[in-house]
């Protein structure tokens, strides 16, 4: 089942080109003078036929030269202009189309960075990144290349109506006479093309998550053996794309030979008047042969607007979906009270931030997820400075809600969570993030040595810092032991180490930002005996001082935590020390003494 996106207007939408308008804004002297070197392009264009008039009626009729080099340098000279003009024009054009799509990706990347997590949970990764790419690119292309076009046909068609009511009013209404009935087909066939282009690009972008899915779990994928499955989803998806895109092109095959068929008409009617007028002298055979030039000529900028007009309506999807991303309101952001003190997230005044201690207060906390009944209900708990608290249970009953809620990835549907006596809405979001170090079970490692990635988001660090890092969280001795030590390539997501090398090097990369509180999910439950050891090691360490949460789910690593948690359906049924709780014999001791002989069983069977 793929994430349904939102179904758009079934009309072309103003608003949608005012919000490109913005990106569009700092090359607006670039448009103005695309638009200036359109007209110019296109009144040459209408000129040339009124030459070939001027030659036949003054040289071919009258079998005369005087005055033709005269007509041969102008025609040069507007030769010469035209290329030159073209030249710059495609120039032009080129900067529009490259830098557009570079500020709109930088605004998407910006506001991806803003968005909070919820926003990641319910939105597939190859959505985003059809957004990202060839949504983007298409923006780019119609707001330089469709717009050269577009201008082009526009000033086109009006200079030479100009041009032909100034010579002859009455083969020029015979030309315009098929004017109308483009307008009412365009109208006809603009509702059909932009449905088929939106339903095409809504199922490009499941194409382009379920690519997603599958590279990113192939090994799932084999390990099920659903190879033939996924491939039979993905055929299905594929063909839902090619028969709205076959569709889309073949109504586009009907609008446009027919856009030629009444040219053609028009044409038509011009050579049977014009060729009986000749033929009594009433009109100059020049004048015929200008009239057919533009007869022809004016129905290709209609067949370009026309083409145009159906890439604009592509174009028109592809923008709706980019701009409801860029309009996605944000389910945690900073008020404009937090705004107007400190700075905007991405822009904060570091300066006026207070110093993060750690007393975490949860105030009749309520919550629940967009869909579904409460997770949390009138929930309070107190954790002191300092304090390493550990959070036990089944799956599901809302160890992980606590820690999110925590770290504000999401916020409580009521009451309130205070950190240092404040309630942590009245502080900026990038204050409580800069002092979180989250280590997750499954660490994310990015592309680049093992340096980089201790190092990531602190480019003033040094290699001292760095190395001071990894001998805290006694990650050094196994870096050392790799080929190139820390400047060894990791792989994309780490796949050149091993998981708990990689829990190791993001421990480190947590530790090195300094944070005021610690995270930890799940942090040893994939790892071997041996590093979890090192990593127990190194939590009595880096955890001394700072106000942690562990969700644990092998509770022989949560021993020497100060307060232990256990939650079952959002509440808080046992808490204390480990050694408090053993002797209450309650929930944890039976859950500690299961796992403890299952992990006993589970070693006498592999020396057995």
């Amino acid at each position: 089942m793929y994430f349904e996106e939102m179904e758009y207007g079934k009309k072309l939408d103003l608003n949608v080109v005012k919000r490109l308008a913005v990106f569009a804004k700092p090359y607006k002297t670039n448009i103005i003078i695309l638009m200036v070197q359109m007209f110019f392009l296109a009144l040459v264009d209408a000129i040339f036929p009124k030459l070939s008039q001027y030659a036949i009626d003054n040289f071919a009729v009258r079998k005369s030269l005087d005055g033709f080099w005269i007509l041969c340098l102008v025609s040069v000279g507007l030769v010469v202009f035209q290329a030159a003009n073209v030249w710059l024009m495609i120039r032009n054009a080129g900067k529009i189309e490259y830098h557009v799509p570079y500020d709109m990706r930088k605004a998407v990347f910006r506001k991806l960075q803003e968005l909070p997590i919820s926003y990641y949970d319910r939105t597939p990764v190859g959505w985003i990144m059809s957004r990202m790419t060839s949504d983007v690119n298409r923006i780019g292309v119609s707001l330089s290349w469709h717009v050269v076009d577009f201008f082009w046909s526009i000033f086109l068609v009006i200079i030479m109506t100009i041009f032909m009511l100034a010579t002859n009013p009455a083969y020029a209404l015979m030309v315009l006479c098929v004017v109308p009935v483009l307008v009412i087909l365009s109208m006809f066939f603009q509702k059909k093309i932009l449905f088929n282009y939106r339903k095409a690009r809504k199922y490009n972008s499941q194409i382009t998550a379920a690519f997603n899915e599958g590279i990113t779990g192939a090994k799932t994928i084999k390990s099920l053996g659903i190879e033939d499955y996924m491939l039979s989803e993905f055929e299905k998806t594929t063909r839902q794309m090619k028969d709205f895109s076959v569709r889309a092109a073949t109504v586009s095959s009907i609008y446009i030979p027919l856009i030629i068929l009444f040219g053609s008409v028009a044409t038509g009617l011009v050579l049977w008047k014009g060729g009986v007028e000749v033929s009594r002298n009433v009109t100059s055979y020049g004048t015929l042969v200008l009239f057919l030039s533009y007869a022809v000529q004016f129905f290709e900028p209609i067949r370009q607007f026309a083409r145009v007009f159906t890439e604009l309506q592509y174009t028109q999807a592809a923008a709706e979906r980019v701009v409801t991303l860029l309009e996605t309101e944000n389910d945690i952001a900073d008020s404009s009270a937090v705004v107007a003190r400190y700075g905007s997230m991405l822009d904060s005044d570091k300066s006026e931030w207070p110093k993060f201690h750690g007393h975490i207060v949860f105030k009749d906390v309520t919550f629940r997820y967009k869909e579904g009944g409460n997770i949390l209900e009138n929930f309070n708990l107190e954790v002191k400075p300092g304090e390493k608290i550990a959070l036990v249970g089944e799956t599901g009953s809302g160890k992980t809600t606590i820690v999110n809620l925590v770290c504000r990835f999401y916020e409580p549907t009521a009451g309130s969570i205070l950190i240092d006596g404040v309630d942590y809405r009245e502080r900026p979001l990038l204050w409580l993030y800069s002092n979180i170090g989250y280590v997750l079970q499954e660490p994310h490692l990015f592309s680049g040595t093992v340096k980089e990635n201790i190092a990531y988001g602190r480019h003033d660090a040094t290699m001292e810092d760095i190395i001071r890092a990894a001998k805290t969280v006694n990650a050094h001795d196994f870096i050392m032991r790799l080929e190139n030590g820390y400047d060894t390539q990791v792989g994309e997501r780490g796949s050149l180490l091993s998981t708990g090398q990689k829990q190791l090097v993001s421990f480190a990369r947590a530790l090195l930002s300094d944070p005021g509180m610690f995270v930890l999910d799940e942090a040893t439950s994939s790892v071997d005996t041996e590093t979890e050891h090192l990593i127990q090691d190194a939590l009595n360490k880096a955890l001394k001082g700072r106000t942690s949460f562990i969700i644990a789910h092998r509770l022989s690593t949560i021993r020497s935590a100060d307060r232990i948690l256990v939650i079952d359906k959002g509440r808080i049924i046992e808490e204390g020390t480990h050694r408090e709780l053993i002797n209450k014999r309650g929930y944890y001791y039976r859950l500690y003494t299961s796992q403890f002989v299952k992990e006993k069983q589970e070693i006498f069977e592999k020396t057995d």
